[in-house]
């Protein structure tokens, strides 16, 4: 059940036509606190990906916990090579 959900959510967002309609069904879902934690997580995971700062650099550069970054670090480890390499990439553009 959960997972549809998740579907549901990932249908929507590619069904729309501009940037701005994702951002605003983003902003309707999603409450200030979790955006910011979003768009932390994926600030983490650039740095982590990058590999030239250690956690603790990461934490004061980008203003979040160690245990973000642990998570963030714990979830890469769980990734293959293959897939760490095309969230790379994706990550670039």
């Amino acid at each position: 059940m959960t997972e549809q959900r998740w579907q549901n959510v990932l249908n929507l967002l590619t069904e729309q036509s501009s940037i701005e309609l994702i951002d605003q069904i983003l902003s309707l879902l999603l409450s200030h606190d979790e955006r910011q934690s979003v768009s932390g997580r994926l600030a983490v995971i650039k740095a982590l990906l990058h590999g030239e700062l250690s956690q603790r650099q990461i934490s004061a550069q980008l203003g979040v916990s160690i245990a973000t970054i642990t998570r963030a670090s714990n979830n890469l480890k769980t990734m293959t090579d293959a897939e760490r390499d095309t969230l790379a990439q994706l990550l670039q553009r």
